[in-house]
């Protein structure tokens, strides 16, 4: 990854489970219960969108959750994912530096 993949300015952004509160999160409150989530621990994403790991690309990851169940494989969840809050909100924030779905795709093969 190149630093342009990353926020440029190297301040940690809100990650997935800041936002969503679901406690899956290294040492988080539901890690034990519900596993730790692989978008807190895939490095392949991170510092994308300004993240850590891929809490600001969660929703090309397989086995998130959402809706306290954990999500399967990209093809089984996109539709979910492109409706979530976090998903408008990183959207939004990042502007026209958003990595669209298909390129963070091709980052994770």
């Amino acid at each position: 990854m190149n630093e342009d993949d990353g926020d440029s300015s190297g301040e940690q952004k809100l990650n997935c489970w800041e936002f969503m509160k679901c406690g899956r999160e290294l040492g988080g409150n539901s890690s034990l219960e519900l596993g730790v989530c692989p978008a807190g621990t895939d490095v392949r994403m991170d510092n994308v969108h300004g993240g850590m790991n891929a809490g600001r690309a969660c929703w090309v990851i397989a086995g998130t959750l959402c809706g306290n169940a954990a999500q399967g494989t990209f093809a089984q969840k996109y539709r979910t994912c492109g409706q979530c809050d976090f998903y408008e909100y990183v959207k939004s924030e990042e502007g026209k530096d958003f990595i669209t779905t298909m390129a963070l795709l091709e980052m994770l093969d």
